[in-house]
């Protein structure tokens, strides 16, 4: 798979492509529809426009050189809202006729939107939905391109009690479908290393977290992780730290992997927070060819580094490539298609299990340092500088 890429807008021209099953006059000659869904607006959508870039950036690429069927890539902003995801999928695959999807984004979006799209018999694959449970409905449309909470979990809860040697952890959720599962995920790593658990709840749509901040203070723990997204766990950070609580290491896991995290606890009360993550992040150092050829190529279109997921995304909408290149432009035969692919991408070999999980399972471990967020390496193996 070439990895020359660029930014040029597609033209008209070329063949007229199979329609999507059912037929669609939606879409112009010579070019079928792919969809991208996530929180594109919302509190979190710093960790879902980084793999909406990735996936435009391979689509630009691939309509640059020109073939018989192009691709149009139509967003869809759930905001994160279950609800409105499924009103979008509905328009998607009735209004737009797409012949897949990239996302949804987030865990609770996908599990209301993958029904759906499963009677509508439409492939997906995520960049980000970590919730374990997804895989288990025995769903054959529905894909992620990164390991669930059920690796990304014991992955961290192993850190903490063996990389961090911490004996006394206070695990917090946010009562989401992604936050609780993945505190509870890490909770069992760490009771199955005999780690001394303190557990509590937050709502994340609320600004005083004093109650659960006062039961931190109480326990004095060596080490805290929250299960959520970085709004909420960027203004706990904060609270915890203005509360006295100094020492202990403050983790989360891959919904807090954005500066937002940084930018709600402030700089100096976010330095040394460390976040997991099912994700690699082509950071500006890196060396491999062609996560540096994709690295180069995402500042160059969009002024910035690659963030969580950019790569997932350019893996996920490489998938779609690869399967419209070979000549699939139905959703059944792109559905096909995904089941024979092993390649290796940015991010990962990409090759999916039966039940549409990716075969590779690295975690990783990021932290912020002198205000970035900096890798620290593969969980199993990273260690505090």
């Amino acid at each position: 798979m070439a990895l020359t890429l660029g930014l040029a807008a597609c033209g008209d021209g070329g063949t007229e492509a199979t329609p999507a099953e059912g037929g669609s006059s939606a879409a112009a000659p010579g070019t079928i529809k792919l969809g991208f869904m996530g929180d594109l607006t919302g509190a979190n959508a710093g960790i879902v426009i980084p793999p909406r870039n990735g996936a435009k950036l391979v689509i630009d690429e691939y309509n640059k050189t020109n073939p018989a069927v192009k691709i149009e890539l139509v967003e869809y902003d759930s905001q994160a809202d279950p609800s409105k995801a499924v009103a979008l999928a509905q328009q998607a695959i009735k209004t737009d006729k797409i012949v897949g999807l990239i996302g949804p984004a987030f865990s609770g979006e996908s599990a209301q939107v993958a029904p759906v799209l499963e009677e509508a018999k439409l492939p997906s694959i995520s960049a980000s939905a970590t919730n374990a449970a997804l895989s288990t409905n025995g769903w054959k449309y529905w894909h992620r391109v990164l390991p669930s909470d059920n690796v990304q979990g014991p992955g961290i809860g192993d850190f903490i009690a063996t990389g961090l040697a911490a004996k006394n952890v206070f695990v917090i959720d946010d009562k989401s479908e992604y936050g609780k599962p993945l505190a509870d995920a890490v909770k069992g790593a760490l009771e199955a290393k005999s780690v001394k658990l303190t557990t509590d709840s937050l709502d994340p749509t609320e600004s005083d977290f004093s109650s659960v901040v006062n039961k931190v203070v109480a326990a004095k723990p060596d080490a805290i992780f929250f299960g959520g997204y970085y709004a909420a766990g960027g203004n706990l950070l904060k609270q915890l730290r203005d509360k006295g609580v100094k020492d202990a290491k403050f983790l989360s896991g891959d919904g807090s992997l954005d500066k937002g995290l940084i930018d709600g606890a402030g700089a100096a009360n976010a330095e040394g927070a460390l976040v997991g993550c099912p994700c690699y992040i082509a950071t500006p150092d890196v060396t491999d060819a062609k996560v540096k050829a994709f690295a180069d190529a995402y500042k160059a279109a969009y002024s910035a580094d690659p963030a969580i997921y950019a790569a997932e995304g350019y893996d996920a909408a490489t998938v779609f490539v690869e399967a419209i290149k070979a000549g699939n432009t139905t959703a059944e035969k792109i559905n096909e298609f995904i089941a024979t692919v092993d390649f290796a991408g940015v991010s990962k070999q990409v090759k999916f299990e039966a039940n549409g999980e990716v075969s590779a399972k690295d975690i990783y471990i990021y932290q912020v340092k002198d205000g970035a967020i900096g890798l620290l390496g593969k969980a199993t193996e990273a260690k505090l500088g």
